[in-house]
Formats: C-alpha cells, structure tokens, sequence
C-alpha cells in the first residue's frame, strides 16, 4: 500500500531535543514552501471560480464540507464572508462532520460515514446551480467522499480540496485542487502545512468570487457589515475618500444613515447629499 504523503516521517526528527529557536526555525522553512505548493492549483481554482460565480448569478449557493481541522478551515472561511463582503449568510455554507459541536470538540467516528455528508446537504434542498467543495488533507474522508460522489451524480459542480495526488477524493470530485505540500513538520499533523495550503486556496477562492459577484470597487470592501468600531471608521475614511467630503462626522452620518460604504457614496454622488 502506498503511503500517503501526508503521512509521510517529517523530514526532522528528535524535535524533542530542539531548542525553541530551532523550531520555530525549522517550522518558519516549512511553512515558506506551502504558497509554492499552491501555485500549480491556480489553473484548477480558476476553473472553480468561473464555476462558482456563473451558478451563484442563477441563484446557487457554495458549500464547504470537510471533518477536523479541513471542516472548521471550510467554516471559518464561510462564516467570514458576510460581514467582509454584505453577502447573505446562506450563500456560503461550512458543514463540519459531527455538526457544530465538532469546531470546538473532536466527534469521534464522525467523519468516517458515507452517507452523512450527503444526507446533510439534502437537509439544504440543494440544487443544480450549488456547488460543493470537499476539504480533505488526506483525500481519504468518507464524510467528504459520499458527499462529492452523490453531489456529481445529481448535476452539482464539484471540486475538493487535498494534499495527497491520486487519493479518493480527487476521484470523486469533477476539479480536483492537490496542494502537494510534502511531510508535515510534525509527522502527520496535517493542522500544519496542509491546513495552511488550504486556507489559502479558500481565501482565494471566496474572495474572488465575491469581487467578480461586485462587492469589491477598486480594492475596497464597499459592502462590509458595520459590526465594531473599527469597521465603521474604515469605512467613513473610505467615503472621505471616494466622494471628497473633508468632514469626518458628517462622512461617519452619512455612513450610519445608508449603512454601507456603496450606498453611502452613491447618494453622495447623486447629490442626495452634499
């Protein structure tokens, strides 16, 4: 049988004899190769986004499915998109083997079941136009694989995200993204380098949709949620900015009273307000 790489022995042993500068050291050389790992998926995260952005312009949505650290990675990135980008919360949707509890807490055995991940989906009414993407380090998680399999079956687009070539997962799935990072630090402990190669196809991936779905004007988050203090001050500045008003507290009002940078702007621009 041949061994996935993602299991494969670290190319560092005895870490137990290291200082503290030497791993973290160490650690700091493996992690510079994952945006390299990356790279050669752009052409397969390309072909997801047209994908993604074609179906969510007919109504689809996109949803994350994974188990452990590939399921709350698929979660994170799904519940950060509608206060950055004013999208709906039901427009991307992490599923997480084991439900909800299973972010903070392991589910044992909870990934290890064909027809969960697919019997949750249903849950959603999913249609044609919804696209779903398997997160899976290991390429081998049967919460993920049925999900996918299924999800082709009925019409759906489906991509997976993984860091072993030729696994399981990558056969389910219609684009398949492989991160191929190599041994983890720690042998095995895919929380490392793989779930970094992930994040950062995930963040490529949402944060292209959601600028060629329009939420982005220049290089900014004109439809960002008002949630802290901090984001209503970005976003006054950013109205002093796109319309020339010299006022911070009448920029700050007018903010507060349209509720996003883009409605704020427009009405300036109309000459709602001057």
């Amino acid at each position: 049988m041949i061994q996935k790489i993602t299991e494969q022995p670290s190319r560092y042993d005895h870490l137990d004899k290291m200082t503290v500068r030497e791993l973290l050291e160490n650690i700091n050389r493996e992690d510079k190769t994952v945006p390299a790992a990356v790279t050669p998926c752009i052409p397969y995260i390309e072909k997801l986004v047209e994908g993604i952005v074609s179906r969510m312009k007919e109504g689809g949505r996109l949803f994350y499915m994974g188990a452990g650290t590939s399921g709350r990675m698929g979660i994170l990135d799904a519940s950060e998109i509608p206060p950055t980008f004013g999208a709906p919360y039901d427009l991307v949707i992490g599923l997480i083997a084991g439900g909800d509890g299973a972010i903070r807490r392991a589910v044992e055995r909870a990934e290890d079941s064909f027809e969960t991940g697919w019997e949750e989906l249903l849950s959603y009414h999913i249609g044609t136009n919804d696209v779903v993407v398997g997160i899976a380090a290991s390429g081998t998680t049967p919460y993920v694989i049925g999900a996918l399999r299924n999800a082709r079956r009925m019409g759906l687009l489906t991509a997976c995200i993984t860091c072993n070539p030729g696994s399981p997962v990558t056969k389910e799935a219609e684009i398949p993204i492989v991160a191929v990072v190599g041994p983890e630090f720690v042998t095995g402990s895919t929380r490392m380098k793989s779930g970094t190669a992930q994040k950062l196809i995930l963040n490529m991936i949402s944060t292209t949709v959601m600028i060629r779905l329009g939420h982005v004007v220049g290089n900014k988050m004109v439809d960002m949620q008002l949630s802290n203090a901090k984001l209503i001050d970005r976003g006054t500045k950013m109205i002093m900015e796109d319309t020339g008003i010299a006022d911070y507290d009448k920029a700050r009002s007018l903010l507060l009273q349209y509720g996003t940078v883009r409605a704020a702007v427009e009405a300036v621009k109309n000459g709602h307000h001057v």
